[in-house]
């Protein structure tokens, strides 16, 4: 090989070496966004228009100043700092949203082009627009005290023990007073929590009462229905219904402690006891039985009816035990195809949370 050949690869070779050291080096960016994602929650149309701030620190050298912002909406107007900045400086876009323009889901673009190279950043905004409602009436049709709600319930769905479940109750101000949120009272179990979201909701219009339900607060693990009770300066006090199923909550775990971990194992998971006399009371046993290598620890036996009872000798199962839940079904008062569901709660971190069927057909 040519001396000159040799001097051109060596070439090569440090320039290729080169361009990737610099492609692993870190790119700092040009601007540092406190937020670029702003959720406005639930607006509604009568709320008028909406805005979210965003605001940047220029981290470069050079001079800086916005070119140009725009956005995939109409709906969306937008307000920025129009200064030259200097490195360390602050800037903000202030951007304004007008709710009447979505239903449902929103989520807005916003591009920001700067002067200097590669300074083009994406922000968001969404939330979710609700438009005002050609009849209240029908819409809100649950009425108490002037306040009207969509659902006699309030459904909070899955709750874990790890964090408070938050969902927004919304409501309708049928009445002729303002309800002011530091007016607001309310009486609920240590659990549950109550807020208004907006400050003040005039007649006519529509708010949001912000419900907090904590799961490690409850202590408890199923199905319930609580209530809590609400009122303000202008209103008597409103009664709320509130559903929920509250879960343990359990963290990731590797697949090699799949094996290690509780196991609960039920040696039939269902019961078909045919055809039985309402007079008849049955009685069964099932086997539950811990295949893990760690003590297996029942939390909790829950039926959907009063007509059972539901007994085990003890809650702390260990590795390779197993012992016997005895039922007793009641089915006085009952006739036709019957199904009576059992749950078993426990620290199975894979299936904490298992069903046993007693079916029959009471004559």
């Amino acid at each position: 090989m040519s001396r000159n050949h040799s001097s051109f690869l060596f070439t090569a070779v440090l320039l290729l070496f080169s361009q990737a050291i610099q492609a692993q080096s870190p790119v700092v960016p040009k601007l540092i966004w406190t937020v670029n994602k702003v959720d406005l929650g639930t607006v509604f149309e009568e709320q008028g228009t909406q805005y979210a701030t965003y605001e940047f620190t220029h981290t470069q050298d050079s001079l800086f100043y916005i070119e140009d912002v725009w956005s995939d909406c109409g709906c969306t107007t937008v307000d920025f700092t129009k200064d030259t900045l200097q490195v360390g400086e602050k800037g903000q876009l202030k951007v304004a949203f007008d709710p009447v323009s979505a239903a449902g889901y929103f989520n807005r673009m916003i591009v920001v082009k700067g002067n200097l190279q590669d300074t083009q950043d994406t922000l968001f905004l969404e939330g979710i627009a609700i438009p005002y409602p050609e009849v209240p009436e029908k819409a809100y049709p649950v009425v108490k005290e002037n306040v009207g709600f969509r659902l006699p319930k309030l459904n909070m769905g899955e709750v874990f023990t790890n964090e408070p479940k938050i969902k927004m109750l919304e409501f309708y101000n049928f009445g002729s007073s303002n309800l002011y949120a530091d007016s607001l009272i309310f009486n609920s179990p240590e659990f549950i929590q109550v807020s208004q979201v907006q400050e003040f909701i005039r007649p006519q219009e529509r708010g949001l009462l912000q419900v907090v339900y904590d799961g490690k607060l409850k202590n408890d693990l199923g199905f319930f229905e609580d209530y809590f009770a609400v009122a303000w300066d202008s209103t008597s006090v409103i009664p709320v219904s509130v559903v929920a199923e509250v879960f343990e909550y359990f963290p990731p775990f590797s697949k090699d402690e799949l094996n290690v971990v509780p196991q609960l194992n039920l040696g039939n998971k269902e019961i078909d006891l045919k055809e039985i006399s309402s007079k008849s009371i049955q009685n069964r046993v099932v086997s539950i039985t811990n295949k893990g290598q760690q003590i297996l620890e029942i939390r909790k036996i829950q039926g959907n009816c009063d007509c059972l009872q539901l007994e085990i000798a003890k809650t702390s199962i260990n590795p390779g035990e197993s012992i016997d839940l005895k039922i007793t079904f009641d089915p006085s008062g009952r006739k036709g195809i019957d199904q009576r569901n059992i749950y078993l709660f426990s620290n199975d971190p894979v299936n904490p949370v298992q069903l046993f069927i007693l079916k029959s057909r009471i004559e």
